[in-house]
């Protein structure tokens, strides 16, 4: 089977994401507390954790769809420039974050799909107009990934003629197109019926089986274990622990993790 479109074959063990102290305050509230975490290239890390540890807010400051309160965040080698202002941190250099969020995807748990354009449509929008890339070879591309994700045969679809599991492959298929060097995934099965999930995770599978590198913040505990390279357990806001699925899941590493995984049916 073709693989996925990708600007640039992987490089295993460079760094594309590093996150040093990182911090996040909303008001009086302190949602992260200080984050470090080093993802390289190839690596699948699932980010773990209760309801309002800080998984999405900490992916989010990622891909600066949330301005870090503190610490530093560099991104495929780039230190991301920060400014204060009236005691609170700003982007300094909006072109160096749109250029690098091109770099690194991301899927959402509700798609975020535009209504008024059919799947292949969705899937063509950011590399002509963000990449500036050929209409028709976009189109070429766009065409094969929706074959890879099963999804070719709804191109002239809108999305609300779709099944969640349906809207979600395309989501995975238009940040794919985009050629990133990273993926993020936002709890990409959440918002889906029990029955629609496998056929993402499918999806977020093969993409692994090519070496991807790809960061998941997922409850789906049996994926995590099976895929993942490094699982990250967050905790009011910090890493509470972290490690292979092998040495985790087994239970005995770390209290609050064997309390947390207690709650679901141990993968297996």
């Amino acid at each position: 089977m073709e693989p996925f479109p990708q600007e640039t074959a992987p490089l295993p063990g460079a760094t594309v994401i590093k996150a040093v102290g990182l911090t996040k305050r909303y008001g009086v509230l302190d949602v992260l507390q200080g984050i470090d975490l080093e993802a390289h290239e190839g690596e699948v890390i699932s980010i773990l954790g209760a309801s309002g540890s800080g998984k999405s807010t900490f992916l989010r400051c990622l891909n600066l769809l949330e301005v870090p309160s503190g610490g530093a965040l560099n991104i495929l080698g780039e230190d991301i420039r920060f400014r204060l202002k009236r005691g609170e941190q700003h982007i300094a250099d909006a072109r160096q974050v749109n250029r690098l969020r091109s770099q690194v995807g991301m899927v959402f748990q509700n798609f975020c799909l535009w209504s008024h354009r059919t799947v292949l449509q969705n899937v063509m929008e950011g590399p002509i107009h963000v990449q500036g890339r050929n209409r028709y070879e976009v189109r070429d591309e766009a065409e094969k990934t929706l074959a890879r994700v099963g999804m070719l045969n709804r191109a002239e679809y809108y999305p609300s003629q779709l099944s969640g599991g349906q809207q979600q492959r395309v989501a995975i298929a238009r940040a794919i197109v985009m050629r990133p060097r990273v993926l993020l995934f936002d709890e990409p099965t959440s918002a889906l019926d029990p029955e629609l999930v496998g056929e993402v995770l499918k999806v977020m599978r093969d993409l692994a089986s090519e070496g991807r590198t790809m960061l998941i913040v997922t409850h789906e505990m049996a994926f995590a274990r099976d895929v993942s390279s490094r699982i990250v357990f967050l905790e009011k806001g910090t890493v509470r622990a972290q490690g292979s699925p092998q040495d985790l899941f087994k239970g005995g590493m770390d209290e609050s993790f064997d309390r947390f995984i207690s709650h679901f049916s141990r993968p297996g």
